[in-house]
């Protein structure tokens, strides 16, 4: 099974995935996480990722394609998450051509929606662990009391230096421009399913399972 998390920032793409890895043994092709770990893997395409970044250059849709074909390869028994990919149509139409070579297709778009005032409200208040990367919000899921984090015991939490209200607004902005187009692209495939993103994280799980099931 193939799907795309599609949300704003904040929404909870990252902590639904990382669900979903764990359950259901998907992988999570996070955009920013294969960049990273090419530039570091000493292959050509990683060379050439590296000496893009290394110039502060934005890495080519070609080469992002490159990177999930080769994750194809790997695929894992229960599928693929793509978490922040695409983000125009023109990938989405470059990641359709891709899955169809590969005998692939998308079994679900599943859209978090939320409401931006109270997503602001979320994100500020958000801080992760810096060994695992566990979510935490000073309202809905504080750091326990002892300092640890629930997930792997780790002490050390911090907050993105853009999780602030006047970052976040421009970021939402942006996404609006350039990929909510996405949503009446998959819509118009009759691969749209739609969930609200600000439920509680449990819920959010549930939802997301009963679109992958039905």
């Amino acid at each position: 099974m193939n799907i795309i998390l599609l949300g704003p920032p904040g929404a909870g793409k990252g902590t639904q995935a990382r669900r979903l890895v764990a359950e259901r043994d998907m992988i999570q092709l996070s955009t920013g996480d294969m960049l990273r770990d090419a530039k570091v893997s000493g292959t050509d395409m990683g060379r050439r990722v590296a000496e893009i970044m290394d110039r502060g250059e934005l890495v080519t849709d070609e080469i992002v394609i490159g990177l999930i074909e080769e994750k194809l390869d790997g695929k894992a028994k229960g599928g693929l998450i793509f978490d922040g990919f695409p983000r125009t149509l023109a990938q989405a139409d470059a990641l359709a051509d891709l899955l169809a070579r590969h005998g692939e297709a998308l079994d679900a778009v599943i859209e978090m929606q939320v409401d931006d005032e109270a997503l602001v409200r979320r994100i500020t208040a958000r801080s992760v662990c810096a060994s695992c990367g566990e979510v935490f919000n000073d309202e809905t899921k504080p750091i326990p009391e002892d300092g640890r984090c629930s997930n792997c015991g780790g002490t050390e939490f911090t907050r993105r230096g853009d999780d602030n209200e006047d970052s976040l607004k421009q970021r939402l902005l942006e996404y609006y421009k350039k990929t909510s187009p996405l949503i009446g692209y998959y819509y118009a495939k009759g691969e749209l399913r739609r969930i609200d993103g600000l439920a509680d994280i449990d819920e959010v799980g549930v939802e997301i399972d009963k679109c992958l099931d039905g």
